[in-house]
This record gives structure tokens, sequence and C-alpha cells, in this order.
């Protein structure tokens, strides 16, 4: 009798050597992208990976922490001593169609999870971020930002009575002249 159809290739974990079973000790959704692992070893590897609102985090990150995390601040407020020790992050400029004249201008260890915290207190969810510069020392380089915006706008706190698109024009001139004196 001659077989007809696809013809049945095994498969064994490419860490273990197991044979692989689809709903047994493996997800079949796998396949799809040659992930070969078995599900105890898939879970053994990411023991040893932050993920942050789904999506994977490399360990070259200041904050990385083993996890998986909604947002950047839950990530640093599990592991606080890494946060206040580190310096890294980004001087960021946001605004909201609802004061048109007004930007925040703050610092972040990541400006798109800031940018998310302040989505929450909108019911429109209409900030958008304007502009952001990785820095070395973000508390540093946002004291910069500020006396640099002082000089020209009125200032409330971290809000600048400034179109963003003007601050973060002038706040260009600074974080681009920082790199170029690298």
């Amino acid at each position: 009798m001659e077989e007809v159809g696809q013809k049945h290739i095994e498969h064994n974990c490419i860490d273990c050597g197991v044979v692989l079973e689809a709903g047994e000790n493996w997800e079949f959704s796998y396949k799809r992208y040659a992930k070969y692992l078995c599900n105890e070893c898939h879970n053994e590897r990411n023991k040893l990976r932050m993920f942050v609102n789904g999506k994977y985090v490399s360990n070259k990150h200041p904050l990385h922490k083993p996890g998986h995390y909604k947002g950047f601040t839950d990530a640093a407020f599990s592991s606080l001593q890494n946060y206040e020790d580190s310096k890294q992050g980004q001087v960021y400029v946001i605004r909201n169609p609802a004061f048109p004249s007004w930007c925040k201008v703050g610092m972040a260890v990541d400006s798109e999870d800031r940018l998310k915290q302040y989505q929450t207190a909108s019911p429109y969810r209409d900030y958008v971020l304007v502009a952001a510069w990785d820095v070395e020392d973000r508390r540093e380089a946002e004291k910069q930002a500020h006396a640099l915006l002082e000089k020209h706008y009125e200032r409330k706190g971290e809000w600048f009575v400034a179109f963003s698109d003007m601050a973060a024009e002038r706040l260009e001139g600074l974080f681009n002249k920082e790199s170029n004196d690298d």
C-alpha cells in the first residue's frame, strides 16, 4: 500500500535532546518559529530573561531583572537599588493637545514607558512623545535641559510655557553638542 500525505518528521529538543511531542512536552505553535525546545528547557531559559509589557529586554539594560513586568516602573520598584544606582536613561519632551502652548521636559529610564504613565491620567490618551535623547546621566541632563529652557520660557516645575517643537529644537542643540564632544 502506498502512503499518501506528508511524512512525519521527528524533532528533538535542541537543549536536552528529548523527542518533542506536541501537546505533551512541546507547544506545536513553536513549529512556526522553528523553536524546537521542550517546555522544560523553554521555561529554564526564560528564568534568566526580562519581559516588559510582553517584550524581551536585553540583559544589558541598566534595570535588567529576570521576570515579567507591566512596565519599567514595576521592574524598577522590584529592583529599587538598580533604579537608584542607574544613571543612564533619557531626557524627553512630552506635549498634550489640550495644552498647546505647554510642554513637559523630564527624565526617565525609558521615555516610552513614562509616556504610558501619562496616558493613564488622560481619558483621551492624547499625550505625545515629541523627542527623547539617550543620556549617560539622566538626572544631570534633565537639570541642564531645565536650566537652558528657563532662560527662554516661563517654567512651572517640569512644565514650560513653550511649544513642544521649539523646546525640542533648543534641546537638540544641547544634546547634539554633548554627543559631538565625545
